[in-house]
């Protein structure tokens, strides 16, 4: 970890910009850029100001670089990128992907982002990283040379894998079972809590009402107008902090969004473990196979039914030379096939042992990060039920000296 970038470089999402240009298609459309600045941290610490890099990236080049990532790291679990579009929102907050406290919290998801991949020991060591970081031009061109799409597998592949493997891992498969119900877990908790925020909400302009009650009843009391004011105002001031208090309690809950999307990163790493066993069944398979036709060309028997032997039967049998010829080929296909089933074997073998360090890491990080949230969320909650208490303290003794 003392060798991680984030331990060398200064990186922040300092702001967010509104822009309109022209996409892929010569539309025109409305898009946000962020401006990434980077400073390098050795010169601080010999007591001089680094100078700052900066360059602006859109929403769609962090996407790319996460896609990037995923492709060729298939053992590690990528950290995710903040939502594109507001969910699990309570209904006074705005949905809309441009509104600006919507841009503020990504902006602060993106900055997450960012040091999380820093941070981790071997995504911070990429060089394609390193120049989405402090190269604006040609980064995309750079991206899309190292051919990473062609790794990409297919949805189908992916799906064909998961019904087909008839030895899975059970590590991986409880990890895949651990990250739906995760998943599950935390979406159900946002839900709830988007229904506590509206329910707040509404409690707190109810004091308002109290207030805008107390007001007015002040106007036409004269011994008990002043304990009415006082009171009412404290109502006021109380009603009017809801929405930086809710706004605050968003900041807890993209937190949790954040474990939301990492179940999907931990789902990916059983999919690929889940594809290359199935390619190690269907080689192992393949070269069963051959190795079966190559001893029934040799011994003139067939132990299975087939379309080759039939055609035998009906047409006669191969001469010797054709048999010999065949089985020369087969022998040559054998040999290559367990060449690749060893080379496969070792492959799963090195991405198991590399991919449950990752996610062992993982593990610990997510304790740490949920406990601090969880921690911090229940303490801004007795906060605000101090306050409370509080406000009606305050009232009572408005009354009390009526």
């Amino acid at each position: 970890m003392e060798d991680c970038l984030a331990k060398k470089m200064e990186i922040t999402v300092s702001e967010a910009e509104k822009r309109t240009g022209r996409n892929a298609m010569n539309m025109q459309e409305t898009y946000t850029a962020y401006l990434i600045e980077t400073r390098a941290v050795e010169s601080q610490s010999e007591g001089q100001c680094a100078p700052v890099d900066s360059l602006w990236r859109r929403y769609s080049e962090f996407e790319l670089l996460r896609n990037y990532l995923s492709v060729t790291y298939p053992h590690i679990v990528v950290p995710p990128l903040p939502e594109k579009r507001a969910d699990f929102v309570w209904h006074k907050l705005s949905a809309d992907n441009m509104d600006p406290d919507f841009v503020e919290r990504r902006r602060i998801g993106l900055e997450n982002f960012l040091l999380r991949v820093a941070s981790h020991p071997v995504l911070c060591q990429d060089k394609i990283f390193y120049s989405f970081l402090t190269q604006e031009g040609g980064w995309k061109e750079m991206v899309n040379e190292t051919g990473f799409q062609l790794k990409a597998d297919s949805r189908l592949k992916a799906l064909n894998a998961t019904f087909r493997v008839k030895n899975p891992d059970k590590r991986f498969t409880e990890l895949k079972h651990y990250s739906d119900e995760l998943q599950s877990v935390i979406s159900h908790l946002l839900r709830v809590r988007a229904r506590v925020a509206d329910w707040l909400y509404g409690v707190y302009k109810v004091h308002g009402n109290y207030g805008r009650v107390f007001s007015e009843w002040s106007a036409i009391e004269k011994e008990m107008g002043d304990g009415l004011q006082s009171a009412g105002h404290h109502m006021d001031v109380y009603a009017a902090s809801i929405d930086d208090i809710l706004e605050e309690e968003e900041h807890y809950a993209d937190q949790l969004k954040e474990y939301l999307f990492y179940a999907e990163a931990l789902r990916a790493v059983c999919r690929k473990h889940e594809l290359m066993q199935y390619d190690l069944e269907m080689a192992a398979q393949d070269l069963t196979s051959k190795k079966q036709q190559c001893e029934e060309l040799a011994t003139g028997t067939m132990r299975t039914f087939s379309l080759k032997g039939m055609t035998s039967k009906l047409f006669g049998q191969e001469t010797p030379e054709q048999r010999e010829a065949k089985i020369k080929v087969l022998e040559e296909q054998i040999q290559e096939g367990e060449e690749q089933l060893k080379s496969k074997n070792l492959e799963g073998r090195d991405f198991v042992k590399s991919a449950w360090a990752d996610i062992e890491r993982f593990k610990e990080q997510k304790n740490h990060d949920l406990k601090e949230a969880l921690i911090s969320y229940a303490v801004m909650q007795i906060s605000m039920c101090k306050k409370g208490i509080q406000v009606w303290t305050n009232a009572k003794e408005c009354f009390s000296k009526m």
